[in-house]
C-alpha cells in the first residue's frame, strides 16, 4: 500500500430546516429534510472539488485563498445543518434514513466552530497548511535554480546510497515543515472546539466513530490487527538491519537496533522496496526491473495509466471516460507548482473522475496508477446510489480496492501483457516476495502511527510543545527507526508528511493494508485458482470482477461488515489473509535471522541520532 494516496470527496451540506415545520417532527419532515440535503450536497460538492482542483494543480496565493473560501462555506453549511439534524435523531426511522443522517453527522473531517470568525480562520489555517507543504522544495546550498520538490526528492532517495547525502536530502526535506508548526497547534484547537460542539469529545473521536462501531473498539481493533503482523515485521526489520548494517557499517549500526531513517530509501521510511538491491538474497535468481523495462519501452505517462486502466476492463469493467484523459494530470507542470502527491478525484460523483499524479515510469508508478485507478472505478460503480452513498464502506475500503487489482501484479500478468517474455522460475517467489514484504509490510506500522500521533495530539495527550518527541516516540516504538540527524521541538517532522498539513485520516491506509488481502484472497477464490496465494492473478477473470463489483456497487449504502461479507463471506476484519500470502518468506526470514536478536531496544531520546 502507497503513502501517495488521496481521494476527495464531497462534504455534506443540507437546506435549512423550515421555520414553519411542526414543533414535534414526523418521519416525513425527516425524508424531505434528507432530499434536500442530498441536493444540496451534489450542488456544493462539485463546486467544492473544482475549486480544489485547480487549487492543487495551479498553485497560487489566489488559488489558495479561492480554495478556502470555498472551503469555509461548504463547512459553515454542514456545521449549521448537522446540528439541525439532530431533532430527528430520536425519530423511528426507515433503516436508510437513519444511516443517512449518521453519515451527516460524521461527514466533517475538519469540523469547524460554529463562530463565523472562527470558521474562517480554521478554513485559511487548513488551506495554507496544504500549500506549505505544496509549495515545498528543498534547495541545495540555496541555489534557488536547482531547487527539489518531493517528487524528484523521493525519486533520490531511491536510487542515492551515499548515507551522508541521504541524510542531507532528509534534512533538506524536513525543514519545509518547522514554519507549519504553531498554524497546526491552532488547527488542532479550533477543529476540536468544532467536533465538541457536534457531541464529540475531540476530532480524533469523530474520525475514530466512522467504522460503525465506537472510538474505543475502533482503536481496540486497529491494535490488535497490529498484533497479528508485528511477528512478520520484526523478522523483516531484523533482516534488513543486518543487511544494512553490512553495507553501510557504523553509518547503519546503533546498539539499540534501530535503523536511521534515511537509509531505507523513502522520504518517510515508510516503504522499503527502494533498497531491495541492497538487501536481496545472495543467491537469489535474476528477475526483472519493471522500471528499467517501461523505460527501455518509452512508456510514457499516459501508457502507464493505459495498463492501469487495460486490468479494469479485463475484469468486465467499462473503459474511463474521455473526460479523464483530458482533464487529468499525469506530469508535473513545467511552469507552475502543483501537487504531485498522487491522488484520484470525483469530481461530479457521476463521470467526470480525474488522477492527479507525477508518472516518472517507475516500478512504483506502474503500482500506484493500478491503486489510484482503484479509487476511480469504486467512485464509477456506485454513482447510482443515493448521494449520501456515494462513497466506500468505509475509508478504509477505498484505498484497498486498486491495491488488491495491485497484487496482481505478478510474472504471469506481466507476460500476458507483454512487459517480460519469460516467468522466473519457482525459486524467484522468495526474491519477489521481500521486494514486496519491503513495501507492504514495511508499511503497516508507519499506517498504524499516523494518526496515533494526531488522537493524541486531538485528545490533548500531547501538548504542541511535545509534537516532535511524541511523534519519534511513536516512530521508534512500532517502526524501529531513528532519525538520521538530531531533532528538537524547533523542528515538526509530522509537518513533513503530506497527509498532516492536508488533514487527511491515515488509519484508512493501515486498514487497506489488511483489506486488500482479504479482497484478493477472495478474488482469487472466485476466479477458481489454486496454488500459493502470492502467485495467483485475477487478470482476465470476468466472475472475480463480477462479484468485486457488486461489492462496490454498494457504496456506503451498508455498514462495512455486509459489504465486507458481499465479497469474501467474512464479517471482520482478519490478517490471516495477509499472513499467509508471505507464510513463505516468514519461514524464509526466519533462516536467515537465526543466531541475530529480533527488534530493537527503547532509544533513552528518541529524537537522538546518537549511535
Amino acid at each position: 500500500m502507497k503513502q501517495f494516496c488521496l481521494i476527495f470527496f464531497a462534504t455534506l451540506a443540507v437546506a435549512p430546516y423550515s421555520a414553519h415545520a411542526a414543533a414535534k417532527p414526523t418521519v416525513a419532515e425527516a425524508q424531505a429534510f434528507m432530499d434536500k440535503a442530498e441536493a444540496e450536497l451534489l450542488k456544493l460538492g462539485i463546486t467544492g472539488q473544482r475549486t480544489e482542483w485547480v487549487a492543487e494543480t495551479f498553485i497560487t496565493d489566489d488559488t489558495e485563498l479561492i480554495a478556502a473560501a470555498a472551503n469555509e462555506r461548504m463547512i459553515a453549511r454542514t456545521t449549521e445543518l448537522v446540528k439541525e439534524g439532530r431533532k430527528y435523531e430520536a425519530l423511528a426511522l426507515p433503516a436508510d434514513l437513519k444511516r443517512k443522517f449518521l453519515l451527516l453527522k460524521l461527514s466533517l473531517p475538519m469540523p469547524a466552530p460554529a463562530d463565523a470568525k472562527l470558521r474562517e480562520e480554521l478554513t485559511q489555517v487548513a488551506s495554507s497548511l496544504g500549500a506549505t507543504y505544496g509549495k515545498g522544495k528543498y534547495c541545495p546550498d540555496e541555489d534557488p535554480k536547482h531547487c527539489l520538490g518531493i517528487d524528484d526528492l523521493e525519486e533520490k532517495m531511491a536510487k542515492e546510497r551515499d548515507p551522508k547525502e541521504l541524510a542531507r536530502y532528509w534534512a533538506g526535506w524536513h525543514k519545509i515543515a518547522p514554519p507549519m508548526r504553531e498554524r497546526y497547534a491552532r488547527f488542532a484547537e479550533l477543529s476540536n472546539q468544532g467536533a465538541r460542539e457536534l457531541g464529540y469529545k475531540d476530532t480524533g473521536v469523530l474520525w475514530q466513530s466512522g467504522y460503525d462501531m465506537s472510538a474505543p473498539r475502533f482503536a481496540g481493533e486497529v491494535e490488535r490487527l497490529w498484533a497479528q503482523v508485528q511477528p512478520l515485521y520484526q523478522e523483516l526489520h531484523t533482516y534488513v538491519r543486518t543487511r544494512l548494517v553490512a553495507k553501510y557499517g557504523a553509518a547503519a549500526e546503533r546498539k539499540d537496533g534501530l535503523i536511521p531513517a534515511q537509509l531505507l530509501g523513502n522520504m518517510w521510511a515508510q516503504e522499503w522496496g527502494n533498497i531491495y538491491d541492497i538487501v536481496a538474497p545472495a543467491k537469489a535468481p535474476p528477475t526483472y526491473d519493471l522500471g528499467e523495462i517501461l523505460t527501455a519501452r518509452k512508456a510514457d505517462a499516459k501508457t502507464v495509466v493505459r495498463f492501469g486502466e487495460s486490468f479494469f476492463k479485463s475484469l468486465g469493467f467499462e473503459a474511463l471516460p474521455g473526460t479523464f484523459w483530458q482533464r487529468s494530470m499525469f506530469t508535473r507542470p513545467l511552469d507552475h507548482d502543483a501537487v504531485c502527491h498522487a491522488s484520484a478525484w470525483d469530481i461530479d460523483t457521476e463521470n467526470d473522475v480525474r488522477l492527479k499524479m507525477c508518472i516518472h515510469g517507475t516500478s512504483d508508478d506502474f503500482v500506484t496508477v493500478h491503486h489510484e485507478l482503484g479509487h476511480l472505478y469504486y467512485d464509477l460503480a456506485y454513482q447510482k446510489q443515493a448521494v449520501s452513498f456515494r462513497g466506500g464502506a468505509n475509508d478504509g475500503f477505498h484505498e484497498a480496492i486498486g491495491d488488491a487489482i495491485a497484487l496482481s501484479i505478478t510474472p504471469e500478468y506481466l507476460r500476458k501483457i507483454g512487459l517480460i517474455e519469460t516467468i522466473p522460475p519457482a525459486e524467484a517467489d522468495i526474491p519477489i516476495l521481500l521486494r514486496r514484504a519491503l513495501d507492504k509490510i514495511a508499511f503497516l506500522p508507519f499506517g498504524l502511527l499516523v494518526d496515533k500521533w494526531r488522537w493524541e495530539v486531538f485528545s490533548g495527550q500531547v501538548k504542541p510543545a511535545d509534537y516532535n518527541k511524541a511523534w519519534w516516540a511513536l516512530r521508534e516504538k512500532y517502526q524501529g527507526v531513528a532519525p538520521p540527524v538530531d531533532r528538537t521541538e524547533s523542528d515538526f517532522d509530522p509537518g513533513a508528511k503530506y497527509h498532516i498539513p492536508s488533514n487527511t485520516a491515515y488509519a484508512r491506509y493501515f486498514l487497506a493494508a489488511i483489506y486488500q488481502f482479504q479482497f484478493y484472497r477472495a478474488m482469487c477464490r472466485e476466479a477458481g485458482y489454486q496454488g500459493p496465494l502470492n502467485r495467483c492473478s485475477v487478470y482476465g477473470s470476468e466472475a472475480a470482477g463480477k462479484k468485486f463489483k457488486a461489492m462496490l456497487e454498494l457504496g456506503q449504502s451498508k455498514p462495512w461488515p455486509e459489504a465486507l461479507k458481499q465479497m469474501t463471506g467474512e464479517d471482520k476484519l482478519d490478517a490471516s489473509a495477509i499472513v499467509e500470502y508471505f507464510q513463505p518468506l516468514l519461514v524464509w526470514l526466519k533462516q536467515q535471522n537465526q543466531g541475530v536478536k529480533p527488534g530493537w531496544t527503547p532509544a533513552a531520546n528518541p529524537m537522538s541520532a546518537g549511535q
